[in-house]
């Protein structure tokens, strides 16, 4: 399964953007056509704007990959698929023996950088026109931008940021040919300063009600917000190891505290979080099996999703021009006959261990994880054991029946990806207030709310403090987030990979290796990760 190499710095991209058209009833990116564009001839209305806005959202879509491999990395599952050789970047990711030269790796470099250069692209001509809503436009560009970098970072830690200083003002610049091996690598913490003062920015121009279900508000800033300073590397807990004052004022200024004050994370964090929690219009859904089908999508507890559609089809030539959640299809179960459910490819098999963390009564076990076995003999429902097999699926992103599926029924799954939902929110609040030792009262609520809906009453509730709930919010989180791609990065970010992990090696594997390709056009202006 070979994808497409969309090498950011040499331009393949360039000003092909997809752009897409808002005829339909309900859903931002529902249809899309392509417009081939110059900066001379466009920006000069707010039509135009408005299509580059839908283009710097199309890459979204791309994110399907990270959410399947931030499973597939992890300890929840094994990679499956139909062999050993069956997608051998997945293998390796799951095994820990990928090297620099992974297409998948390189899929996610490219896809993300891509959705980073659309961005850029809107900012460097947004002055260019002016009319009523731009500002909120800018916010949302910034998001997106802010989404992208967040990805990037997360799992190849430095990147390139072309006129870094600009980008911190809410600049942006694409990249030209020979810019490879002349611009540096930026910091993992200077990364997280840009992608933190994008959405303050955001924050600060966005209303809670978007203009359009599944594009950018308020809420979907503070909670994207609140995470990145969760993420934010730093030894002492302090915003303030990063080469530019810029951000550290501007997160001064948006927390209320004096420009020269030392900021924690985890306070930064809590105040954001709590913000959402207490002004946003969230909620936690009365039933979590719902969240997860078409009748859930964009419902009271999400805050954003990733929109896809089965309106076009696509191939495995071009994975990512596939307006359907690919990842759904490659999850799916191998040659099933049944009810309810499609066949699929039989990636991302959780392991008994997942399955068997839950306790008696947790309704999101089952929600979260397909028993194959009891399935079948419930339902007379056939399948193929694939490679790896588990007895277990994924169940929260299978493909369901009754879906259009137009071209490919594997790759035009309409599942949407609840990138960030509110008990999310909640569980990432609660760290907060824990790690900061700000207040593990409200910690507690928050994990109890949280763990009230998934066993039906308070009988199940947990009442412990300092390095003990530390330790229940993670795994609360595990149990909560089972199968939507957080867990990689939750085992990185608190020290527990290599634990959790088997392969993971200390020094390397808390990020992926740069693309081999990328390294050798930078001519030695980039280094490798260590140890790759």
């Amino acid at each position: 399964m070979k994808t497409k190499n969309n090498n950011i710095l040499l331009g393949v991209l360039g000003l092909l953007l997809a752009f897409g058209i808002y005829s339909c009833e309900d859903k931002f990116l529902d249809e899309e056509e392509n417009y081939l564009i110059d900066s001379e001839n466009y920006f000069n209305s707010e039509d135009d704007y408005y299509l580059a806005l839908v283009g710097a959202y199309d890459m979204l879509q791309a994110t399907y990959v990270n959410n399947l491999l931030g499973e597939i990395a992890s300890d929840n599952t094994l990679c499956g698929g139909e062999s050993a050789t069956d997608v051998i970047g997945f293998q390796q990711i799951d095994d820990m023996t990928h090297t620099p030269v992974n297409s998948n790796l390189r899929d996610v470099w490219n896809w993300m950088f891509a959705g980073v250069k659309r961005t850029n692209y809107f900012l460097e001509f947004q002055d260019k026109t002016d009319f009523n809503g731009r500002t909120g436009m800018v916010a949302e560009v910034r998001f997106l931008r802010a989404y992208y970098h967040f990805e990037l970072v997360k799992w190849f830690g430095g990147i390139p940021v072309k006129e870094y200083d600009n980008a911190l003002i809410g600049q942006g610049k694409r990249f030209a040919p020979g810019d490879e091996t002349s611009i540096p690598r930026n910091s993992a913490s200077d990364i997280y300063a840009l992608i933190i003062t994008d959405l303050i920015y955001a924050v600060n121009n966005l209303e809670y009600v978007a203009p359009q279900i599944g594009r950018v508000n308020k809420g979907a800033a503070e909670a994207l917000l609140g995470k990145a300073f969760l993420y934010y590397p730093s030894e002492n807990n302090i915003f303030n190891d990063i080469s530019s004052t810029i951000p550290k004022i501007i997160t001064n200024d948006y927390l209320g505290l004096p420009d020269d004050s030392e900021v924690n994370k985890y306070y930064a964090a809590s105040v954001t979080l709590q913000n959402l929690i207490n002004n946003g219009p969230y909620q936690l859904s009365d039933d979590y099996a719902q969240i997860f089908e078409l009748e859930g999508e964009n419902g009271v507890e999400s805050v954003f999703e990733v929109q896809y559609t089965d309106e076009e089809g696509a191939g495995f030539g071009c994975l990512q021009c596939s307006e359907g959640n690919v990842a759904v299809g490659f999850m799916g179960i191998r040659n099933h006959t049944g009810p309810t459910y499609d066949s699929g490819y039989s990636f991302n098999v959780p392991v008994q261990e997942a399955f068997d963390a839950f306790t008696t009564g947790d309704v999101r076990r089952d929600v979260s994880i397909l028993d194959i076995v009891s399935w079948a003999s419930a339902t007379g429902a056939e399948y193929v054991e694939g490679y790896e097999h588990t007895g277990y699926y994924n169940r929260k992103y299978l493909p369901r029946k009754g879906d259009l599926n137009i071209g490919d029924q594997n790759l035009t799954n309409p599942n949407n990806y609840r990138s960030i939902r509110f008990a999310d929110v909640l569980l990432m609040a609660a760290e907060a207030l824990n790690r900061g030792e700000i207040d593990d009262a409200q910690a507690l609520a928050y994990v109890n709310q949280v763990r009230e809906r998934a066993f039906g009453n308070s009988n199940s509730n947990i009442s412990v403090s300092g390095p003990q709930l530390t330790a229940a919010i993670w795994e609360e989180r595990r149990l909560e987030l089972m199968g939507e791609g957080h867990r990689f990065f939750d085992l990185v970010r608190t020290g527990q990979a290599a634990s959790a992990i088997e392969g993971f090696e200390p020094g390397k594997h808390e990020v992926f290796p740069i693309p081999f390709e990328e390294i050798q056009f930078s001519y030695g202006n980039w280094n490798q990760n260590p140890n790759y």
